[in-house]
């Protein structure tokens, strides 16, 4: 296992068990050179804002409040659709051809809307009321004929359930938080005080603890300082997903072929333009981070970054939305046929909606995920229905690899 330098396992052990941004980061070893990145987005990602269907004139009627379009600063994607400026950093690969979306998605969970549920059927990539014991990412594994399983590796607190199976996985978990009495820490910083490099690295550590666990008890009841204490935290989990970016893109690198990791803050009920703005500059990150991490194997990688569910087609009184439906996925990598945006578009007129209120998903977000798998490691349509994805009808290949 490639060796994990101190910053990263420090930074690790102050952020990745306890920030909201971020989840176990899991990996698996196969008899490949491709390489399949999934990126749960953990919250509810609004599809309808991040690729605008702009050329949809029921939108602009749902949102009034919001900025849609080329007008408002969106990129034009091919006259119907639209970026959300907040991956505006991503645009060169979409111009490259490595990047892409499917929109009208999600998985078979409906109407309860709960984050929690969501997200397990999400990872288990089973239908409702199947017992989500494994993770669809596990059952791949089981499918490859030779797949050397003994170097998949979880990072964090929480064994990753779209990992988890009878394929073995081993466990590297850092310390869950870095909350130090102040005598301790005085202790510490004593001790470091005269190896630089220990005290430079204890200090960072300390910094990230803060930021990541709101540990700012005066900014309690001053506004000035609590917006100071939101921007600090923001830098705290823009290095935390730095931190997993370049740890993912190592192990890629090395015997790893798959890797999954979560990025949190996509629950936008209220003043959605700058959360989810702020959301996704950190996937932004994350991208391209692997991107520059795996150097020469980018053009064998597929990323596909997927979300529990859907948000409500209209605005609410917050300016924000509401837990949904459909969704987008959102697929980059130098093994994907991007400059598309894939997808039968079922319109968003109310009687096109879902319950009259969400973006109807138009087909299953595990077609995408499966026929990559099938592109990636030639997995067999029967084994990704029958064992993978349990009663899934693939459907038509969408056509979404090189």
């Amino acid at each position: 296992m490639p060796a994990i330098t101190r910053r990263q396992m420090l930074a690790l052990g102050c952020s990745a068990a306890a920030s909201p941004l971020i989840t176990p980061v899991a990996f698996a070893s196969l008899p490949t050179d491709h390489r399949l990145v999934v990126i749960i987005l953990r919250g509810a990602m609004d599809g309808l804002d991040v690729v605008q269907p702009y050329g949809d004139p029921a939108l602009a009627r749902l949102r009034p409040g919001f900025d849609i379009g080329p007008d408002a600063g969106a990129r034009d994607l091919d006259g119907f659709f639209a970026l959300h400026p907040g991956l505006r950093d991503l645009w060169p690969l979409w111009q490259a051809g490595e990047l892409g979306f499917a929109h009208a998605v999600s998985t078979p969970y409906r109407n309860a809307r709960s984050h929690f549920d969501g997200q397990d059927l999400l990872e288990a990539g089973t239908g409702p009321g199947a017992d989500a014991r494994d993770g669809w990412l596990n059952r791949l594994v089981q499918t490859i004929p030779g797949a050397t399983r003994e170097t998949a590796l979880a990072v964090g607190r929480d064994e990753a359930l779209i990992l988890r199976g009878s394929a073995p996985t081993s466990d590297w978990s850092p310390a869950a938080r870095l909350l130090l009495s102040p005598a301790t820490s005085d202790l510490l910083a004593a001790v470091y005080h005269d190896d630089p490099l220990f005290q430079a690295t204890f200090d960072e550590a300390q910094f990230l603890s803060g930021l990541l666990h709101g540990d700012f008890s005066e900014a309690e009841g001053d506004g000035m300082m609590a917006g100071m204490q939101d921007a600090m935290a923001g830098a705290g989990q823009a290095e935390a997903v730095n931190v997993i970016a370049d740890f993912a893109a190592e192990r890629l690198r090395a015997e790893a072929r798959i890797a999954s990791f979560s990025i949190g803050g996509w629950d936008t009920h209220r003043s959605q333009q700058g959360g989810l703005t702020r959301a996704l500059g950190h996937l932004s990150t994350a991208i391209l981070r692997l991107r520059a991490g795996l150097g020469p194997d980018w053009s064998q990688t597929t990323v596909l970054a997927m979300t529990e569910f859907g948000r409500t087609a209209a605005e609410n009184g917050s300016g924000g939305t509401d837990h949904g439906t459909g969704s987008a996925l959102i697929m980059a990598g130098g093994a994907v046929r991007g400059g598309m945006v894939l997808g039968d578009w079922p319109g968003l007129e109310e009687a096109a909606l879902f319950d009259r209120r969400d973006l109807m998903p138009t087909r299953d977000i595990r077609a995408y995920a499966g026929w990559a798998m099938a592109g990636l490691f030639g997995t067999d349509r029967g084994a990704l229905e029958g064992q993978v994805f349990p009663g899934l009808d693939l459907g038509a290949d969408p056509g979404l690899l090189r």
